[in-house]
């Protein structure tokens, strides 16, 4: 839900207004819109793609540990490589967002 509201939190950045824009002396490295159009596909994708991870690789450790209880602890670490994929897509958002 964290992920819906900032994609959908720069989609109504980018419809900030034309004027400010234009007044604006310094030139920016991209368009205005364009920049949090980037930030909700970034955050869009990666949580996708994360959420996708996590239920193979979770459902896969939950098979594993129904055979071989022992081995939970060091499966579940797998789950963590998942989450890192929205984390990693989330530092993305932030750069582009700071312009960095």
């Amino acid at each position: 839900m964290l992920v819906f509201a900032v994609g959908f939190g720069g989609l109504l950045l980018a419809s900030e207004p034309a004027a400010t824009e234009a007044a604006s002396t310094q030139v920016s490295k991209t368009s205005g819109s364009a920049i949090y159009y980037a930030i909700a596909a970034t955050m869009g994708i990666a949580s996708v793609s994360a959420a996708y991870a996590v239920g193979k690789i979770g459902a896969a450790v939950m098979g594993a540990a129904a055979e071989k209880p022992e081995i939970m602890g060091k499966a579940i670490a797998f789950v963590g490589l998942g989450e890192g994929i929205a984390l990693f897509g989330f530092l993305i958002s932030l750069f582009l967002i700071f312009r960095i």
